[in-house]
């Protein structure tokens, strides 16, 4: 069993869903999800599919994933609650519990470090539907280009992109910091 190449691996752009949070004249803002078969492929490829185990309780309210450790000889479990979806509310409650139970053993937890996405209206357009309500014009193809994160985890470069075209991009203002510092450090030594 490999948990320290699990904790170590980070998602790619195209294991990170978006949806829409909220839409207003003057934009939208997003939020980055994963969704249950991202955790099954990243645990299958990280400890083997024959390594780890699901199992639910409380009526699907508490998902259990179970790690076989070769060291211990034992299974070692993380567990976590979800909530219900509006869809199908018992196939939804399981999926939700299944993937906080990954963020346990720290499948996607850099998306809890993503920033603020808000994306102005002149850039991705917005109307109003039939019954008042906002919404993006169109249908555009929205999802992550680009996504570099830190050792710990935290999201340093992220770019979403609509229709192939680049709609957002953010910086962490550590970045800056951290690559003068390196220059700094650099030019001392020579």
């Amino acid at each position: 069993m490999s948990v320290k190449k699990l904790q170590d691996r980070l998602l790619k752009p195209d294991e990170i869903d978006i949806r829409v949070s909220t839409v207003k004249n003057n934009g939208s803002s997003f939020l980055l999800y994963k969704n249950a078969r991202c955790d099954m492929s990243v645990l299958d490829e990280t400890v083997g599919p024959m390594n780890w185990k699901r199992e639910h309780t409380r009526d699907n309210a508490n998902c259990i994933i179970s790690i076989w450790d070769e060291e211990k000889e034992q299974w070692i479990e993380k567990e976590d609650t979800g909530v219900e979806s509006y869809a199908e509310k018992a196939k939804g409650l399981a999926s939700d519990s299944f993937k906080r139970a990954g963020f346990n053993w720290g499948i996607g937890r850099e998306l809890y470090t993503a920033p603020f996405i808000w994306v102005s209206s002149d850039t991705l357009p917005v109307k109003q539907n039939k019954n008042g309500k906002m919404a993006l014009k169109g249908f555009p193809k929205i999802r992550v280009s680009r996504i570099d994160t830190a050792p710990d985890k935290h999201i340093r470069k992220l770019e979403i992109e609509a229709d192939g075209k680049i709609v957002y991009s953010y910086t962490d203002p550590r970045n800056k910091k951290l690559s003068s510092l390196i220059k700094q450090n650099s030019a001392d030594l020579v």
